[in-house]
């Protein structure tokens, strides 16, 4: 038979602590919790539906990419492509001038051992944002392209230069 072991809350109420629970179980202890505790509970509840969607989100868009690739290149070749992620992200596509910058940003701050928190805090830019501006996830305004080479040591025009270059290679 299984020990159970006596819990105290923050409101002296006893509980108590065994391996398992039923579902009416959990039911009763939900009931048990104050008004923050139900919140937090429900929060993280929405947080792993939120997750498995993602996630779920993901494997669809990999599958459809998987799918594109075996269709334009053959049984072969798309097998190649999906079973290499460095091979994905130098697939010969129409590259936007949003992705090109992320990536040269990416190639500079990565050259230069730098982490996206340094980075972020130099310039001045949250590290979401930093991080998807380098995945070509969103615009980088003058003001923000101009902070952010500043932080990488560099100018706006050899940063611009960089993408040029980045964007003529991946047209050949």
């Amino acid at each position: 038979m299984a020990s159970t072991e006596t819990v105290m809350t923050r409101n002296d109420t006893r509980y108590d602590a065994k391996p398992a629970a039923s579902a009416t179980e959990c039911k009763a202890r939900v009931r048990d919790l104050t008004p923050a505790q139900r919140r937090a509970v429900v929060f993280a509840q929405q947080q792993v539906v939120k997750a498995r969607a993602a996630k779920k989100a993901k494997e669809e868009r990999q599958a459809s990419l998987n799918k594109m690739w075996m269709e334009e290149d053959g049984m072969e070749a798309g097998r190649q492509r999906a079973s290499s992620v460095k091979e994905t992200q130098t697939v010969s596509h129409t590259v936007s001038l949003r992705e090109a910058l992320g990536h040269v940003l990416r190639e500079l701050r990565t050259n230069d051992h730098k982490t996206l928190r340094e980075v972020s805090e130099k310039a001045g830019v949250s590290l979401g944002y930093l991080s998807e501006v380098e995945r070509g996830q969103k615009e980088a305004s003058s003001e923000l392209l101009s902070s952010i080479a500043e932080a990488l040591g560099l100018g706006v025009p050899q940063t611009l230069r960089m993408v040029a270059d980045y964007l003529e290679s991946t047209q050949e």
